[in-house]
């Protein structure tokens, strides 16, 4: 996942206004306009690094002459204390934008660290972590570029870009023959034959029929370890696999050595904490 330069200023924009309204009260009373200061962005607890560049957007928004100079990488480890960016000029732009900045540095950071960590549980494994469409409205392709920076791979971005029959789309034609699943691939294939195909599987009868109308993916959903086993055995090399369904991380380590394909977890994005990181400034 990629971002542009484009999108990064759009958002930027975007939360620039809803936080500014009609204008930063506190800082227009109380800051001369001819202030300047040097402010430090400062990691408050190890972390990994994502959204650095928004928060750089920010500053340069509120004004292109500020100095902001980056101190550490996207993706990189950054322990407790390390300065991630220090920006220098009017002291008005770097109040105003202080708490912008910070908000997507900690909430994609908090992302790409949770990320790092499950990524790091299966070290040694086939299985890489995979993320959901479970994310932050409006806010998908930036928490999806923050599973990257963490080592992560991101599933599919939407509804248009892979076909994912579910069991809710399996329970709309359960009167098919011969069986909804083998009718969903056939569909799916015939409408979109350029998207890989995946079902989702409950049950190891299943995985069987996903096995026999081809799908390119099997999710095995909520399937426990024994299962997760016997479906990895059952399907070989004809598919790939991918298990789903209340990873944490003290049970990811199990799910990847029963050899899945892939594991993935929801709650790197939608339950990630924000990091701690602060502006420190100086004079």
């Amino acid at each position: 996942m990629e971002l542009s330069a484009d999108e990064i200023q759009h958002a930027v924009r975007a939360e620039l206004a809803e936080d500014i309204g009609t204008g930063d009260a506190t800082t227009l009373a109380t800051v001369s306009e001819s202030a300047t200061m040097c402010a430090e962005m400062v990691a408050r607890e190890p972390l990994v690094l994502a959204g650095l560049a928004f928060a750089m957007a920010a500053f340069r928004e509120l004004d292109p002459n500020l100095v902001v100079a980056p101190h550490a990488a996207e993706g990189t480890r950054c322990a407790k204390g390390q300065v991630l960016l220090r920006v220098t000029g009017s002291a008005r732009a770097i109040l105003t934008a202080e708490r912008v900045a910070l908000n997507f540095v900690q909430r994609l950071s908090g992302i790409a660290t949770l990320t790092a960590q499950f990524v790091e549980q299966v070290n040694g494994t086939q299985a890489k972590i995979l993320d959901t469409r479970k994310t932050t409205p409006g806010w998908r392709r930036f928490e999806k570029y923050a599973v990257k920076c963490g080592g992560g791979s991101n599933h599919r971005v939407g509804l248009f870009d892979l076909v994912l029959i579910k069991d809710n789309h399996l329970a709309a034609l359960r009167h098919e023959q011969p069986n909804a699943i083998a009718a969903a691939v056939q569909r799916a294939r015939a409408a979109y034959p350029e998207l890989k195909v995946e079902v989702e599987a409950d049950t190891l009868e299943q995985v069987r029929q996903a096995l026999e109308a081809r799908a390119d993916v099997i999710l095995l959903d909520n399937m426990s370890l024994p299962d997760l086993r016997a479906a990895v055995a059952l399907v070989g090399e004809t598919a790939q696999t991918e298990a789903s369904g209340g990873v944490r991380l003290e049970s990811v380590r199990a799910i990847a050595g029963t050899g899945v394909n892939f594991i993935s977890v929801g709650a790197i994005t939608h339950s990630a904490r924000a990091v701690d990181v602060a502006l420190d400034f100086g004079s």
